[in-house]
């Protein structure tokens, strides 16, 4: 291996340790005693937003449960005329079925309230979901460009997936089962304190008493085990994401064996925080069953002392007991209910923060959309430096690019080509001094309408999974077919896009995998010579293609430069060579500045970069030049 390949290799190595640091870092758990009531205030600002939904709910499941509530007292009636029926039995079957009709009746609106409530349910969840997801990718999608480099997308992906079905657990949990639950809880307590207040008591205390145990052990013992086992699961997506769009890598180097063997571990990893979490579910589980088992004795010991007293009759004991199984079943399900609520806070936390950070280069407040007729691009005493870096990239620097004019930007790398034109599209904000476009501030306009004026094409150009046709028209949706075909052929794309089996119907894979760099490059130019944008980047667009469609391309982009303002970043500098300025960079600042043959001559850094690549005059595509 040559000592550049091995240079190259370490600065991979660099780069993905840099990033898997990172990725760590970002994932992991924190420890958050507010997670609950973040979660909580995020559910219920959503909720506001669906006021006739969330009311016809509590409202709906309020009845229902207060039937259910009053249900083992028609039962204890039922139980006292038959029981003392004696010689009147017309008069013990009247109010024996007058006791049935009640429960009957009870049940019939439990279930009629219930209905109501779980399609109320159901609309609201649908709806929230709906907009918190279409919220986490709007933000997303604002977000940095630092943030994206430095996030993997499938565990982005599963943040927001998993917390958007967590709001579906957690709206069961909190209108459909702890709020009935904890109803009937206090309904019984009262029913049964009004008769009985020993009994009143004895309930409320042991309710009270597995609730708060089922709570502490729900967020201090289960929760911490739960917030590590998704911080792997959501590395689990990340690594899976990473190796799969990185297939041709890894076919290339033969290297299944050795992401299959990253993937075990990241799995080992996850198994043994999950089979903690579990376990830790299971000892709650335990102790919960136990408590109830306490409850139980303390509840029917009471009903038997009551009896023995002689302040309950049978069909008192009856109204107990039912009323006992009742609560039992409910207090059993408010254990799992706080599991489950514990769980939804735990899978939300990781779309909360989504939510929480900060977007990346905001609007001004009153920003508004930007006009762009000639080009003329500015920048007046720009000083910029990187988040986190001490010593700016560019300080006072000032250059012009008049409408029109085709500049290209070179010089070795990190020397600040690249950040000029993400300056320019506004990826982010200069630290002082201004970018002006045609003389207005750039910073005081709208990002969208900005960068729908510059047309871009990258060096490594990305192509949706859609087809041709949708990749062209991505810079105006609503070109018709003939104006997409049109810049095709600007493009030279037309004739190898006929040739493919569905033409412009063609899907092109992820990225655009199906097309060889060559094609993507060209189906890039034609989507930029659709948007006739007047300010054209090229990105080396011709880096790492065969000598044809180098000659393709070159012939596309000579065309698409016409009469547009346009800035060429060039590492081959035979792509600068006929320009009408060449800016030299190196550490920030332009230190040359003219056409390819006056910076030859002069014999500083570009003199030097261009004998490093066997660029001399006899090459030079300009007779004038060539001939001296």
């Amino acid at each position: 291996m040559s000592r550049r390949s091995c240079r190259r290799s370490s600065k991979f190595r660099e780069r993905c340790a840099l990033k898997c640091h990172l990725f760590v870092a970002m994932n992991q758990p924190k420890n958050r005693g507010d997670a609950t009531r973040d979660v909580l205030r995020f559910t219920f600002r959503h909720w506001r937003e669906e006021p006739r939904y969330v009311a016809l709910i509590v409202a709906t499941m309020m009845i229902s449960t207060l039937a259910d509530v009053f249900m083992p007292v028609f039962a204890g009636r039922l139980v006292d005329a038959i029981a003392v029926g004696g010689d009147n039995r017309e008069a013990a079957l009247h109010a024996a079925l007058t006791a049935f009709a009640f429960m009957t009746g009870l049940g019939l609106l439990m279930i009629v309230m219930r209905h109501l409530a779980f399609y109320g349910i159901v609309e609201l969840t649908l709806r929230v979901m709906g907009r918190v997801a279409q919220d986490a990718f709007a933000r997303v999608q604002r977000f940095s460009t630092d943030w994206h480099a430095n996030s993997f997308a499938g565990s982005t992906v599963r943040k927001i997936t998993r917390g958007m079905w967590a709001l579906d657990l957690m709206h069961d949990t909190l209108l459909l089962a702890l709020l009935p639950s904890l109803t009937v809880l206090a309904g019984s307590m009262i029913v049964l304190g009004l008769r009985w207040p020993v009994m009143g008591l004895v309930i409320g205390v042991s309710a009270l008493a597995y609730i708060v145990m089922t709570a502490l052990l729900s967020t201090r013992y289960v929760a911490p085990a739960a917030r590590l086992a998704n911080a792997w699961d959501t590395r689990v997506g990340g690594t899976l994401a990473d190796a799969l769009s990185c297939n041709p890598v890894v076919k290339a180097f033969g290297a299944e064996a050795r992401e299959d063997a990253r993937l075990t571990w990241v799995l080992n990893k996850w198994q043994k925080r999950t089979s903690r979490l579990w376990q830790r579910g299971t000892n709650s589980g335990t102790l919960q069953f136990i408590a109830l088992l306490c409850i139980r004795v303390a509840i029917i010991g009471t009903a038997i002392w009551l009896w023995w007293d002689n302040r309950a009759t049978p069909g008192d004991l009856a109204y107990v007991l039912t009323t006992y199984f009742v609560i039992h079943g409910y207090l059993r399900d408010v254990g799992m209910h706080i599991n489950n609520l514990r769980r939804s806070v735990n899978d939300m936390e990781e779309l909360i923060d989504i939510h929480r950070e900060r977007v990346g280069v905001p609007d001004r407040p009153g920003a508004k959309p930007i006009r762009i007729g000639r080009g003329e691009v500015a920048f007046d005493r720009v000083t910029f430096h990187y988040a986190g870096h001490e010593t700016p990239l560019y300080r006072n620097l000032s250059l012009t690019v008049q409408a029109g004019e085709r500049v290209g930007l070179v010089g070795p790398s990190g020397s600040g080509k690249t950040t000029l034109v993400k300056l320019i599209q506004r990826l982010y904000d200069v630290t002082g001094g201004e970018i002006r476009i045609d003389g207005q501030n750039i910073a005081e306009s709208q990002q969208a309408s900005l960068r729908s004026q510059i047309a871009i094409v990258q060096q490594e150009p990305i192509l949706f999974h859609r087809t041709l046709a949708e990749n062209i028209a991505y810079a105006r949706p609503g070109a018709r077919m003939a104006e997409i075909e049109r810049a095709a052929q600007l493009a030279n794309a037309h004739d190898f896009i006929l040739n493919l089996p569905k033409g412009y119907s063609t899907l092109v894979g992820e990225r655009g995998v199906k097309l060889s760099g060559g094609e993507r490059q060209r189906v890039a130019i034609a989507r930029a010579f659709l948007a006739d944008a007047p300010i054209l980047i090229l990105d080396e667009a011709t880096s790492a293609l065969d000598s044809e469609s180098e000659v393709l391309i070159q012939q596309a982009m000579e065309r698409l430069m016409v009469g547009r303002t346009s800035i060429v970043i060039a590492h081959r500098l035979s792509t600068v060579r006929a320009l009408d300025r060449i800016l030299v960079f190196d550490k920030g600042r332009i230190v040359e500045e003219g056409d390819h043959h006056s910076l030859y001559r002069k014999g500083g850094l570009y003199r030097r970069l261009c004998d490093h690549q066997g660029l001399d005059f006899a090459r030079d595509p300009r007779p004038d030049i060539a001939a001296e």
